[in-house]
C-alpha cells in the first residue's frame, strides 16, 4: 500500500483490525525488520498493525524533505490520513526518535509510546561492542558475505538470530537511498518539545548496546511520567530479536496499561 503526502510517497503494509498501532523501524533497513519483531509479539486480534517504510528506505521517497523534523511532520500527516483516530506508536532506534517527535508535536494523535533502543540527539556512555553469545552453528544460516553485518549488529549470535538477520534485516539494507538521506540526516535534531508526554510509555534499552547505549534511554524517564523503564542485560541494539520473549512480556504490560487508561 502507498500514500502520497505532498511530494513524498509513503509505502506501508498493515495487518488486522482494531486499535491502530504504528511501528517505525530504524535507520538503514525497511519496515520488514520491525514488522517481523512486532508480529511475533502483539496479539493477532484487536490491533490494526501498520508498518511504514521511513523516507529514503524501503519503497518510500524523500521528496520535499530536508531534515528530520520534516520527516516527523510527514509521519504526523500519515497518521492523520489513516482516519483511525489516535494511534499507539512503537519505534526502534531512529524510529523511536521520530516517534518522540510525533508525540511531542501532535500529542492528541498518540495514545502511548514504546521506545525500543531509542536513538536520541546524541549518544553518550556507549559500551564497546562485545559478543555475549556465539553458537558455532549460527553462521550456517548465513552467506559468507553476511557474516560481517551480522557481527556488527548482533551480540547474541545463534541460529535463530541469524535467521532474523538474514530474512528481515538484510533485504531492507539493499533499498536505502543514501544520497537522499544525506540532507535529512544533516538536519538531525528532532523537536521533542519541552513538556512531558502523559500517555503510557515503555522504554527498553540493551545494556550491551554499542550503538546508542542505555544511559540516554534511562534519562528519558523524566520526560515520560507514566513510563516503564527496562535495561536488559546481555543484549545489544538488536534487542527485539535477541530477547523476543522478554519483549513480549514488556509490550504486553504496556498494552494492558493502554487498555486500562482508555477505559477510565
Amino acid at each position: 500500500m502507498e500514500r502520497r503526502i505532498n511530494e513524498a510517497l509513503v509505502h506501508y503494509v498493515e495487518h488486522g483490525a482494531g486499535v491502530p498501532l504504528v511501528a517505525l523501524h530504524g535507520a538503514g533497513v525497511d519496515h520488514r525488520e520491525i514488522e517481523a519483531a512486532i508480529e511475533a509479539i502483539v496479539p493477532g486480534t484487536g490491533y490494526r498493525r501498520i508498518y511504514p517504510d521511513l523516507p529514503g528506505m524501503g519503497l518510500s521517497t524523500t521528496g520535499g524533505l530536508t531534515c528530520n523534523d520534516d520527516v516527523v511532520t510527514l509521519l504526523g500527516d500519515f497518521i492523520d490520513g489513516l482516519g483511525a483516530g489516535p494511534v499507539i506508536l512503537v519505534g526502534h532506534s531512529y524510529g523511536a526518535y521520530l516517534a518522540r517527535g510525533v508525540a511531542a508535536q501532535r500529542p492528541d494523535t498518540v495514545l502511548g509510546l514504546a521506545l525500543l533502543c531509542p536513538v536520541t540527539e546524541r549518544s553518550r556512555n556507549v559500551p564497546d561492542h562485545a559478543v555475549v553469545r556465539r553458537d558455532a552453528d549460527a553462521y550456517d544460516e548465513l552467506e559468507r558475505a553476511q557474516w560481517a553485518g551480522f557481527d556488527e549488529y548482533f551480540v547474541v549470535r545463534t541460529p535463530a538470530t541469524a535467521r532474523r538477520y538474514r530474512d528481515h534485516v538484510v533485504p531492507g539494507t539493499t533499498l536505502v537511498d543514501e544520497d537522499a538521506l544525506g540532507p535529512i540526516f544533516a538536519g538531525w535534531t528532532v523537536d521533542v518539545g519541552s513538556s512531558v508526554f502523559s500517555g503510557p510509555t515503555l522504554i527498553v534499552a540493551g545494556r550491551r548496546d554499542s550503538v546508542v547505549g542505555y544511559a540516554d534511554a534511562a534519562e528519558l524517564v523524566e520526560r515520560y511520567p507514566h513510563a516503564t523503564l527496562a535495561v536488559v542485560e546481555d543484549v545489544g541494539h538488536a534487542l527485539m530479536h535477541e530477547r523476543p520473549e522478554l519483549l513480549t512480556v514488556l509490550l504486553g504490560d504496556w498494552l494492558d496499561r493502554l487498555d486500562h487508561s482508555s477505559s477510565r
